[in-house]
């Protein structure tokens, strides 16, 4: 079958109509489903920080409470992050994200019947265990069906699922927790859960039924295009200089992985500290109505969407990702600092707020898209979960840390201190531990 030829001077994959036909068709049947699917589960980890905001008023929590109930779910996460995305690559995707949906999704549930500090930590756990693998499960699913140059654009779409998240999240739960409270004899808190948890079972049987584990399985594809996508992911180019071949065995000795971990670590472990605690710092700039504090934190979000997506595929035609990704996390530290220097500006204040979002939510698919290629194929699977799964420690603990010096310094201000270092320590390691290719370096330069 004749295929298109290759353009030395840039990618076929990129610029030749029949390729991105194609890839048009894929980016249809899976982008959309996925998406609504991660969206949930970003939506059903991170609700808890506005719930919290009437749970420590009607249950025995504070602060170290509620930090350590927040970070446990990475616990979980941890745990069974790595088995869970091996056993993917065995079963199949499908299988897989059924069952993680459909557990989580009744975790996510049952986190309205929690009375006490032991039961939410409960909670939190299993949630954390049942959505183990869900993240590196698709990002390994996108390896199947996307080659490195376009998968960068494609992960910033997914990735596009925490600040849409974010932007939808604080009307919404704010409406939940202002007007269902004292519904049914419940508070508001209690309906948050229920109503947020539901959705995950039923995108499961969506994702089961509707997509397929690989290309060469779907119907819904021709015999030639499932050869120009065969032919796409054979001559892939990438971004870095990739690992040594090999299998998961033979990558846990690879440095780099570690060191990949760490940036990781250190950029989940600020975003969710940020994610976790931007309803409660807003509420300290002397909003107090729920709904508002939603509002607000919507606001600030707004810019953070548009701009991850262009960044992504900015990313994408320079191939290059290193300095894409320092520069982002060096924006989201400096949306901080002028954070802290207009603190009690409350216009300022939304400003910085803005600003530093549009950092943050930019980093992660950045981060994703560069390790899911210098990842050999035979350790991907493995790979990215290790990756992840030490990565999310970063989060467990990163919420208990700031939590920590809120309440013994009774200012919010010395916790961002904290989560700026974070920022520019993982753009560091990034940069120290990933060295480009030659086709990189001529492609940044031109």
């Amino acid at each position: 079958m004749h295929l298109p030829a290759a353009n030395k001077s840039s990618s076929p994959i990129l610029e030749n109509p029949a390729y991105k036909a194609v890839f048009a068709k894929v980016d249809w049947r899976l982008i959309p489903l996925l998406l609504t699917a991660s969206m949930v589960a970003f939506l059903d980890r991170i609700n808890i920080g506005f719930a919290q905001l009437q749970m420590k008023q009607t249950l025995p929590f504070d602060d170290a409470v509620y930090g350590l109930g927040a970070g446990i779910f990475f616990v979980g996460y941890f745990l069974f992050e790595v088995p869970s995305n091996l056993l993917l690559e065995r079963i199949g995707a499908r299988k897989t994200l059924l069952r993680i949906m459909a557990l989580w999704g009744l975790a996510a549930t049952a986190m309205m019947f929690v009375s006490t500090p032991l039961q939410f930590y409960a909670a939190r756990f299993f949630l954390g265990v049942f959505e183990a693998g869900f993240a590196p499960g698709v990002l390994l699913y996108l390896t199947y069906w996307y080659p490195s140059v376009r998968r960068g654009l494609v992960i910033a779409i997914l990735a596009s699922a925490p600040p849409i998240v974010m932007f939808i999240a604080g009307p919404l739960c704010g409406s939940i927790l202002k007007y269902f409270d004292g519904v049914s004899g419940l508070y508001g808190w209690q309906w948050l859960f229920l109503i947020q948890g539901l959705p995950a079972p039923i995108l499961g049987v969506l994702v089961y039924y509707l997509l397929k584990d690989k290309p060469f399985q779907a119907a819904w594809l021709s015999k030639r295009e499932k050869a120009l996508l065969d032919d796409a992911l054979q001559h892939d180019e990438e971004n870095i200089v990739k690992a040594t071949s090999g299998t998961f065995r033979q990558l846990l000795r690879d440095p780099k992985v570690y060191l990949l971990s760490l940036a990781c670590f250190c950029l989940l472990g600020a975003n969710y500290t940020m994610v976790f605690w931007m309803p409660t710092l807003i509420h300290s700039w002397g909003v107090k109505d729920p709904l508002l504090v939603g509002v607000y934190h919507a606001v600030a979000n707004t810019a953070g969407i548009v701009c991850m997506i262009l960044i992504g595929r900015h990313s994408d035609k320079r191939r290059e990702r290193r300095w894409h990704y320092a520069t982002c996390v060096t924006i989201a530290a400096g949306g901080l600092f002028f954070l802290m220097l207009l603190h009690g500006t409350f216009v300022g204040s939304i400003l910085a707020l803005s600003f530093a979002v549009i950092g943050f939510v930019s980093a992660p698919p950045l981060f994703y898209a560069l390790t899911s290629e210098y990842l050999s194929a035979g350790a991907a699977a493995g790979g990215l979960a290790l990756v992840t799964s030490l990565g999310n420690l970063g989060p467990a603990v990163s919420p208990s840390i700031t939590g920590f010096i809120v309440r013994n310094t009774g200012d919010n201000i010395y916790g961002m201190y904290f989560v700026m270092a974070l920022y520019l320590l993982s753009g560091a390691l990034l940069l120290l531990s990933m060295r480009p290719t030659t086709n990189e370096l001529l492609l940044s330069r031109s």
